[in-house]
């Protein structure tokens, strides 16, 4: 939900022969950036996010069904309707926290059917109204690390989450085969899960197992959202560092093919 830039992107592959597969297909992320219509605000973050690095690296095609988990305002979401085309489709999974933390910001992005391709469903994380093997493709972009964090304040919109919960919701509903995509702001290695609530942030190994347990493959990552200069003692979203922080990606596709 937090926001990130830099580096030269470098892709790293685990399991061998999956990255072809990965990262074949085109490169529909550089034709998304590219695409005519994307607001002044979108074109700005990229600068941060490297968008077509990323989405190049996660192999998504035209035809599938995706779903932006958390999605905010849809920024991914835009970009991965470009790229499933119109026989594709993109949901866009808000929980009601989301929605309220966004001011609706979905709205606006799909106004006037300008996205005639992208669909904002209200969601909770533990229970996703979709059906089993539904998804060919999830997108996890910063957010992650939101289902450690119990915000203690009284009267928060955000729900005390089961981690494991949605994750094994998040794996009931992608196709095996599928791909599931994970970006977020990494902590100092060895921490876990321990900086999700005080700093959003969660350790790059800690993710890559927790996704393992539930039956994804890690197949590839890159090293485009890298930021040595993080020392990632910081919060994640708060200037100095926001835009700043160190990023790690990572692409799963969920076994059983």
């Amino acid at each position: 939900m937090h926001h990130g830039d830099h580096a030269a992107p470098d892709a790293c592959v685990g399991d061998d022969h999956h990255l072809e597969r990965t990262v074949s297909g085109g490169d529909g992320g550089r034709a998304a950036v590219v695409h005519p219509g994307r607001s002044e605000a979108d074109l700005k973050r990229d600068r941060i996010d490297r968008p077509a690095e990323v989405l190049r690296l996660a192999g998504l095609k035209p035809g599938m069904q995706v779903g932006d988990l958390l999605a905010g305002g849809g920024y991914y979401s835009e970009l991965a309707s470009y790229i499933v085309g119109p026989t594709g489709h993109v949901l866009m999974l808000n929980d009601l926290a989301t929605d309220y933390w966004t001011n609706n910001a979905w709205q606006k992005r799909l106004a006037d059917s300008r996205l005639p391709n992208v669909e904002h469903r209200r969601v909770e994380l533990e229970h996703l109204p979709l059906p089993d093997a539904s998804l060919d493709a999830m997108l996890i972009i910063k957010v992650y690390h939101d289902f450690y964090w119990v915000d203690a304040r009284p009267n928060t919109p955000w729900p005390k989450l089961d981690p494991q919960a949605v994750l094994s919701e998040i794996a009931r509903v992608v196709k095996p085969g599928g791909v599931l995509l994970l970006v977020d702001h990494s902590a100092k290695a060895g921490t876990g899960s321990n900086d999700a609530g005080r700093l959003h942030r969660i350790a790059e190994s800690y993710a890559r197992s927790d996704f393992e347990k539930h039956g994804f493959q890690y197949v590839a990552t890159t090293d485009v959202l890298h930021q040595p200069n993080d020392d990632r003692s910081l919060h994640s979203y708060e200037p100095p560092i926001l835009g700043h922080t160190h990023r790690f990606v990572l692409v799963f596709h969920k076994q059983g093919a």
